[in-house]
């Protein structure tokens, strides 16, 4: 995987590049998984609305929930959510697109007519994830942020001075530099896995369907426990 890892990213910057797969590719990972982003993005942040203002007001500070919802999304969930949804809505349909080339041959004869399959195949991926990564995330905040609101503003009476006012003395642009740098390492994570299992699944997983269902799973499995293990570490070493 590491040598994998390591072509992929000498073709990203050797041309010829692929502009066209890569846009097909930023449209596939990125605006097709707004409305699942949204979704998960606003009701990730009522339920944070919910539990945070029963949670503060016990001790007297819900004048707090502004704070609160806006770090846990910005600095975690809002990172780790929506990659984990762009690794179940897109990283799957990489790996199995990938995998269904590999053992249809389609991949050899890539090969035969002279073109690279990285260049092809991998480098877009990782390119349209980079990129589409952040915005999602980025996306994921803001709506998460006002599904917050929603809840502690309109339904529990804080006030909208109170909540973005307590939130803007209290989130700071390390706090978001520190959600954008782990949606963008994310990112690579889910197209370095998904392609590498897609790329090999005939030679670990076994020819036909079932050995592409099953580097499918692998893909999906392997991205999200490495994206749950890589936000630790990124937590507790660099932040």
């Amino acid at each position: 995987m590491g040598i994998f890892f390591l072509n992929t990213l000498f073709y990203t910057f050797v041309p010829p590049f692929k502009i066209y797969r890569c846009l097909k590719q930023i449209r596939f990972i990125g605006f097709q998984s707004i409305l699942l982003i949204f979704l998960t993005g606003g009701f990730s942040g009522m339920v944070l609305g919910f539990q945070g203002f029963y949670s503060l007001s016990r001790f007297g500070s819900d004048a707090f929930l502004g704070p609160m919802v806006g770090l846990a999304l910005i600095k975690e969930l809002g990172p780790v959510i929506a990659a984990l949804m762009v690794t179940g809505r897109a990283g799957s349909a990489i790996a199995a697109e990938i995998g269904i080339m590999r053992i249809s041959e389609q991949i050899d004869a890539l090969e035969l007519m002279g073109l690279n399959p990285y260049r092809y195949l991998v480098v877009p991926n990782l390119f349209a994830a980079m990129i589409c990564l952040p915005l999602l995330t980025a996306l994921f905040d803001v709506v998460g942020i006002f599904g917050g609101y929603l809840i502690g503003g309109e339904l529990l009476g804080v006030g909208a001075g109170t909540y973005f006012g307590e939130m803007a003395h209290y989130v700071e642009m390390k706090d978001v530099l520190e959600g954008i740098y782990k949606s963008f390492s994310f990112g690579v994570i889910i197209a370095w896995v998904c392609c590498f299992k897609g790329y090999y699944s005939g030679i670990y997983t076994g020819f036909g369907s079932e050995g592409v269902s099953k580097a499918t799973t692998q893909a999906v499995v392997l991205s999200s426990v490495l994206i749950l293990v890589w936000d630790y570490f990124m937590t507790s070493v660099l932040f």
